[in-house]
This record gives structure tokens, sequence and C-alpha cells, in this order.
């Protein structure tokens, strides 16, 4: 088992719940092995209340989780909680329930979440690790709701009253007992009493009159029996129907109300949702549209960080002939050596980006907390921008006023020679996807005789890349190399991550480029103190709009010589 933060109970068999009801053996049989959402206070419509995941494990006495939190800021401090004995219990989101009485003998797992209290007794938190001091303490856990059953094991009874309409509300056909169930439990003696009851009101409703005949027969006695079961009358006998001439009426006149909506309204319809329900939220918040962003991680935890943002190499460069020891010859002068020094300073650049929302947006949007929201698409927008400006620049024209200067942060695919090597694929003037594939892995294995960066380099590529040399073959068809990692032991590199942003990117040749090869442990990226990344927020009156931004000022170059290998396939002619 891997590490973990912590391990206990999710919840336990055979405990009868402040709400009744039992969870039996293997009731949640189906989520052995599964990993779920750690979640603080079953609050899942917000993602930075995502605390981490739980590993589930099916066992003979219950389900048993062992939690790990993420390294988000709510996570640390969650794990603080924990560590510290502040909240000691956790709780299941199920759904897919089914019930044996009071018994629930099948369900699954949603989420395991954080709460203050619990209320099945046998749920608990028996241990925490905490990487680095083993420190284990008691801790309770409890059942909380699903999605279609709502089981709630809170001790409080209003929460009782609240779960048990939510259930009737969100699953009126579940396997509890039904309408039929209760009326085949009757006996002959209650039916009869039933039907009479039904009879005495379908003749009410009929006649429409002041009941007085009624009430004579109910003096009397009552009636014994009933003409129909009420139970076999179709959806016309119950009279919520429309008739043919009803409904011819209510859609011609949808023309003169302007949508069939109101003229349902106007001919004295009620219930109208049912025919017309409200549209629900099926992911909240929305969710991003984006390129895929896990390239932006890694370039930005793999850069090298300093605490101050004017950076200043001096190199010698001792690889000229001039530079050579020499032989001596009696009575010749000796020569002195000769070799240039190479200078260059990076100085910050700032980049940022501004987002603005109107009040009366961020008031009406209950649902979950737009600010939150908008600050995490601003800020991976910021980490993604910087990202592209390292590898291959922004990609926008040099007379823009947005473009980020290319001399604060330098991009490794244009960099000067005596950083960055720059290799052409020569693969014809119309390659085909094999000839281009090979010609670009015995390119980048030739060009690393001049690498001289740090450590293993990573391969930085396009998605289409990649595939045309995973698709490569022999001549037997069978695949050259099975999978990433035989490929990049080929290339000689650490690992291979695709770049969408490189996609359809132009060189100075005008060919495209294919890949960069460099241990970003290379670059180095400074700001000073102040210069970190930051985020504002204002309120202009005039306009009544909320105003964000978040900027950091920044500056990015290479700053070991021939640490970085630029590919490019060579320019049609």
């Amino acid at each position: 088992m891997k590490d973990y933060d912590f391990q206990g109970w999710a919840t336990k068999n055979n405990l009868k719940c402040s709400d009744g009801r039992v969870i039996m053996k293997d009731a949640f049989k189906v989520n052995d092995g599964q990993t779920v959402p750690l979640v603080w206070n079953h609050r899942h419509d917000d993602p930075f209340n995502v605390l981490g995941h739980a590993l589930l494990e099916n066992r003979p006495e219950g389900v048993y989780a062992y939690c790990t939190f993420n390294d988000s800021e709510q996570g640390l401090a969650a794990r603080k909680l924990v560590q510290h004995g502040d909240v000691s219990a956790l709780s299941i989101y199920a759904n897919q329930l089914r019930h044996n009485g009071s018994n629930v003998v099948h369900g699954k797992i949603c989420e395991v979440s954080l709460v203050l209290a619990g209320a099945n007794p046998g749920a608990y938190i028996d241990s925490v690790l905490t990487h680095g001091e083993d420190e284990y303490i008691d801790e309770e856990g409890t059942i909380y709701t699903g999605e279609n059953i709502v089981l709630s094991h809170a001790d409080n009874e209003n929460d009782k009253e609240e779960t048990d309409m939510d259930e009737k509300k969100k699953n009126p056909e579940n396997e509890d007992e039904t309408i039929g169930d209760i009326w085949d439990a009757l006996s002959e003696k209650q039916k009869n009493a039933v039907f009479a009851i039904v009879a005495q009101a379908v003749e009410d409703a009929k006649e429409n009159g002041d009941g007085n005949e009624n009430n004579d027969k109910k003096e009397k006695g009552g009636n014994d029996s009933m003409k129909h079961n009420v139970f076999d009358m179709n959806d016309e006998e119950m009279g919520n129907t429309l008739s043919h001439s009803e409904q011819e009426a209510i859609f011609s006149d949808a023309k003169r109300y302007g949508s069939l909506k109101d003229s349902v309204l106007a001919h004295g319809i009620t219930n109208i949702e049912y025919l017309f329900p409200e549209n629900r939220e099926i992911n909240t918040p929305p969710s991003f549209v984006s390129r895929d962003m896990g390239w932006v991680k890694k370039v930005m935890s793999s850069v090298h960080h300093t605490p101050f943002s004017r950076i200043k190499s001096t190199f010698a460069n001792i690889t000229e002939e001039d530079a050579r020891a020499k032989g001596y010859i009696k009575g010749k002068q000796k020569k002195d050596e000769v070799f240039s020094l190479i200078k260059r300073t990076t100085d910050p650049t700032t980049v940022y980006k501004k987002q603005k929302l109107d009040r009366d947006d961020v008031v009406d949007i209950t649902d979950f907390d737009v600010v939150a929201w908008i600050k995490s698409e601003m800020r991976m927008m910021l980490d993604e921008e910087i990202a592209r400006a390292i590898l291959i620049g922004d990609g926008r024209m040099g007379s823009s006023d947005d473009k980020i200067n290319e001399t604060h942060i330098r991009p490794i695919y244009n960099d000067d020679d005596f950083y960055t090597i720059k290799v052409e694929v020569d693969a014809g003037t119309e390659p085909e996807d094999d000839a281009l594939a090979s010609m670009f892995i015995v390119s980048a294995i030739k060009a690393r005789k001049n690498y001289k960066g740090s450590g293993a380099p990573t391969l930085y590529t396009t998605e289409d890349m990649l595939t045309k040399m995973l698709l490569l073959t022999d001549t037997t068809g069978r695949d050259l190399y099975e999978d990433e990692s035989k490929l990049a032991k080929k290339l000689r590199v650490k690992e291979i991550v695709t770049v969408p942003v490189m996609e359809g990117q132009k060189g100075k040749n005008g060919g495209d480029l294919l890949g960069i090869i460099a241990n970003l442990s290379d670059y180095n990226v400074g700001a000073d103190k102040g210069g970190a990344v930051n985020m504002f927020d204002d309120f202009d009156i005039d306009y009544n709009a909320q105003k964000y931004l978040i900027e950091t000022r920044c500056s990015g170059a290479l700053i070991v010589p021939y640490s970085a290998i630029a590919l490019e396939a060579k320019a049609a002619e």
C-alpha cells in the first residue's frame, strides 16, 4: 500500500444508525479497490472543496478508506486539522441504494467526506500518517446522502425529516414499499373499507352536490362494496386528462398567445411545471473548454527559480583553435592564449491577465462561487502563457502591444545558437509520416553529441509527431516502440511531453517545429521580492463592475550553453 495521509472506517456493517437503518455486509462491495474523491462536508458543488482522494477497501466488517490529501491550499489545511485532531469523522455519499426492510443491502459510494460529527457508531478514523512522524488517532465516520435514495445518518431530527422529503422527491419509484405493496398487504375487510371510501369520493365528485345524500348513506352504515377497483382505473377514468377537443383548442390558440406555454396557462391548466420543467444545471461550476494543460505544470515545476530577476551570465569560449595548448620550439617566442568572453543580461517584464464581472452577476449567481471560479481561470491562463513564452514565445506579432518581449523571457526555440542547437530534419520535399518520424529520431540522436545541458533532458513535441513515431513498424508490421517509455529510451530522453501550442509553429526557415529537447533546470526564471504572482481586485462604482488582475514580473533565459536542441522540419522549396 502506498503512502496515505490517514486511514479508517468509512462505515461499518451490522450497526444500527440513528435513523434506524442498518448497513449490511458487502452492501458497498462494488466499490472495492476504487478511488473516490475526498471532499469537505459533502460540498461537491465547488472544486475547491475537493481535498484529495480515498482508496476504498471492502472488508467483512465494512468499508475501509485509505485517504490522501492533495497539495492545494484546502488540502494542506485539512491535513493539519486531521493531524491535530480538530476533525475526527468520516462520511460517505452513496447512491443506487437498495433496501430489504430497514437493511441497506446494496449501494455505490461516490465520495468520502471529512465532517465534524458522525452518526454511525462503528465508523471511525483509526490512524493518521504524518509523513515523518507516525501519529495515530481514533475518529468516527458516518454515512450520508445518495443521489437516488437519500440515506441520512445525521443525529439531527430535522435533517432526517428533510432527507425523507428529498428521498420521495428524488426517487419516487424507489424500491421501498409501493402503493401496490401496501394494497396487497391489506386484509379483505380493509380493502372493502377502502373501496367504500373511494367510491363515496367518486360519487361526490360526479354529482357536485351538497353531499346530503351521501351523508344519509353514511348514517345508515355506508356502502359495503365498490363497483370497481380504483387501482385498476386508467388515466382517462382518473380525470387528470385533456380531451381531444381541449388539446386542439390549446394548440390553435398558441399562435394567438405567442407560445404554447402561455396558451396552456390561459386555458386554466395548473401544475404547468409538469409540462414545461425547468432546465437543471449538470456541471456546476461550469467546466472550462481548454487545451490540454498537463504540460504547463511540468514546465513551470521544472524550470530553475531565483529570488532575483536581473540575470547576467558570462562564459569564456575556449573551444577555438587559439585557446589550445601549444608545443614549444627552442628559440621561438611563446604565444599567448586567446579566447573570447561571452556575456548577456536578461531583465524582467510584466505578464498579466485582467478580468471584469458585473456586480449584479456576482450577486445573482448563487450555485457556486463565481469569484473563485474566475480567479482559477485567470491563474490557469497566466501559467499557460508563461510556459508558452519559455518554450516557443507567445506567438504574437512583434508590433503587438500584448507581446511578451522575447529579450526578457527568452524562448528556447528562438534563442541564440550558443544556447540552443538548431537541427534541420530533412525527410524529403513531401515526406511520408514514416519517413519524417524516422528522420526525426535519427536527427535527435545525432544532435546529442553537441548537447551540454544538465542530466537527462525531456522531449517537448506535438501529439502528431509522437503519434507518427509510435506508429513506426518493422518489415513484419510489428511496432518498433511499444509505448512512450521505449521511444524515450531510444531518443535518450527522460520523458516525452506533448505541447498543444506547438502545433503549427513555424521556425525561421519556414519549416514546422517538431520538438525541443532540454532539461528545464538549465532555464532560469527570476522574480524579485514582490514580483511573484499576485492577485488584485477593485470595484468600479461608476459601472458597478468588480475588476480582477493577476500579474507577475519575471525574467527567463537559458543559463547553460548548448543546453537545448530545437528540431525543425526542412521547409519545402
